[in-house]
């Protein structure tokens, strides 16, 4: 089938289209530089600058990861306005590709897994986390609201939504990992705060393979969240991949310097929720990766 991905030439957006080319699917991708997306992605890619312009080749599912990177600036109200319409933009030009597609053909893509964050339940302090926990209301969680909002709005013809709330995703070559390694190589590496808040995440095979499942399975709809099912602190994080190295990690960073680095992004490394993938588990989806353990040594065997 044809599948149309946003975000494609990003870090899991790039491992996605390469396994969905050897699923045998044909690839539609969104870039506003498709000459350099082209060079990313698998031979025969469909790239174009614009959503709308699948409108003549009407693809048959959709895998919504635009957005720009949240923690690659401090959060003033500009930046918390560009993350804001970075996702919910271009997921209301899916919804009105979805539109125009149902009501020239009476039939709109089957299928929409939009992404989503583990932003959306704020800060959740230890309490296990599932699909169904109360947000805490903050700038994450509202962002992540208005994103799955938009996304929604695709049902209205016809198209099955899946919102994937995604936790830290770790592999090689980019995401929270790339910017861990240096310092903790090094032996510089350290907690963050006192290191109680949780830290979910998940390995990119599993998270693409998660989305994989999502747009295969007819029966599922709503949210899902997008993490391991062993969730760490961050101590325990901090511990475990400095075991790995063979390293110490005995440099924690202090609230308060994070705190006056970063502003309010701050809370995105000194809170976090124990959030748990419920509603995968019980659909029959399995990890490859369950435990830190196992993802880590399989990414840094790699490198």
């Amino acid at each position: 089938m044809r599948v149309l991905v946003t975000g494609g030439s990003g870090f899991v957006g790039q491992r996605l289209c390469l396994r969905l080319k050897e699923a045998g699917h044909r690839l539609q991708v969104v870039s506003r530089d498709p000459a350099s997306a082209r060079r990313k992605l698998p031979e025969g890619t469909d790239v174009r600058r614009s959503v709308l312009d699948f409108v003549d080749s009407p693809p048959h599912a959709i895998v919504n990861l635009a957005g720009e990177p949240i923690a690659a600036k401090r959060w003033s109200d500009e930046q918390k306005n560009r993350l804001i319409d970075s996702r919910v933009n271009v997921t209301r030009d899916l919804v009105i590709l979805c539109e125009q597609l149902e009501q020239a053909s009476g039939q709109a893509p089957r299928v929409m897994v939009s992404g989503s964050a583990m932003g959306f339940y704020g800060d959740q302090g230890s309490r296990e986390v599932t699909e169904q926990t109360p947000p805490h209301d903050e700038f994450a969680h509202r962002l992540c609201k208005r994103w799955e909002d938009a996304a929604l709005e695709a049902t209205d013809f016809g198209t099955r939504v899946a919102l994937l709330r995604t936790g830290l995703v770790l592999d090689t070559g980019g995401g929270s990992l790339a910017k861990m390694l240096p310092p903790f190589k090094l032996g510089l590496g350290g907690r963050f705060g006192d290191g109680r808040q949780y830290m979910p995440w998940i390995h990119r095979e599993d998270l693409v393979r998660s989305i994989l499942f999502l747009l295969e399975r007819d029966d599922l709809d709503g949210p899902f969240n997008g993490s391991a099912p062993h969730p760490v602190t961050n101590a325990e994080f901090t511990r475990v991949l400095a075991r790995q190295l063979n390293r110490p990690a005995v440099m924690p960073v202090p609230a308060v310097v994070l705190e006056a680095a970063f502003g309010e992004m701050a809370r995105l490394l000194l809170t976090g929720a124990d959030m748990r993938p419920a509603r995968l588990l019980e659909a029959g989806f399995t990890f490859r990766y369950p435990t830190l353990e196992q993802a880590l040594a399989d990414i840094l065997e790699k490198r």
